[in-house]
């Protein structure tokens, strides 16, 4: 069986997105706006964290998978692509975190 990627669930998103009607819960996210899109990413982080901190590995499975589904209709939402933001995690892969973090710092 191939493997699935994030890039197949950016591109599933792309197509759904594209599509009309009630059909897809995708294109309804969309339809919602970018404010919705990201509260339902907002939850999907709690949900996420609850599962992490009760130690239920299939719940955090789950809801690790609701979370990447809800950051990249966001991001969908927003015209951000997904390899937008692999550019910015490639860049930063040559600096420690704890330097990129305070040259963030030091930028603001």
């Amino acid at each position: 069986m191939p493997r699935f990627t994030i890039h197949d669930l950016a591109a599933t998103i792309d197509a759904r997105a594209a599509s009309g009607g009630e059909a897809s819960y995708t294109r309804r996210l969309l339809d919602r706006g970018s404010e919705y899109c990201a509260k339902k990413l907002g939850e999907e982080a709690v949900e996420t964290v609850i599962a992490a901190v009760e130690n239920d590995r299939g719940n955090l499975i789950n809801e690790s998978a609701d979370l990447l589904f809800h950051l990249l209709v966001l991001l969908k939402s927003r015209g951000v692509t997904f390899e937008e933001v692999e550019a910015t995690l490639s860049q930063r892969t040559g600096t420690s975190g704890l330097e990129e973090k305070a040259a963030r710092r030091r930028d603001t």
